[in-house]
């Protein structure tokens, strides 16, 4: 008889086993990878969000908000980014001098769900932009 003092390597078993522990962990560590490049995919497309309301408030703060509301363009889309970025302002005076409450919206769609930026401030009425005249 041989005995088992002289048995060398792994058993079937203990090789299959050792197989599907290992298989497991990779799957897990991709799928956190996954799940990390998503998230930073969105994060990507908050930040642009932001980065385009606050360019619509500096552009409204520029012109004055009497001018823009005189304009009539309270909604339009950002096309050169991808996905396409869709803003919509809405104004409200308060009653007290020229104070206007100011709501940027931005939106887009992202995958099979539409996500949205909100920024609420208040601009004086006066803007920045000053006409001069040729003397």
């Amino acid at each position: 008889m041989i005995t088992n003092q002289n048995r060398r390597g792994f058993t079937l078993v203990e090789t299959i086993l050792a197989s599907v522990i290992l298989c497991a962990s990779i799957l897990a560590l991709g799928a956190i990878s996954t799940r990390s490049l998503s998230g930073t995919k969105l994060n990507r497309q908050y930040e642009t969000a932001v980065g385009l309301a606050e360019r619509q408030l500096v552009m409204i703060d520029y012109i004055g908000v009497e001018d823009f509301i005189e304009s009539g363009r309270t909604e339009g889309d950002f096309d050169n980014y991808e996905p396409v970025y869709h803003w919509q302002v809405s104004t409200q005076s308060i009653g007290i001098d020229n104070l206007y409450q100011v709501k940027v919206v931005v939106s887009w769609i992202g995958g099979t769900r539409q996500y949205n930026v909100t920024v609420d401030t208040r601009l004086n009425g006066t803007g920045r932009l000053i006409e001069v005249s040729a003397q």
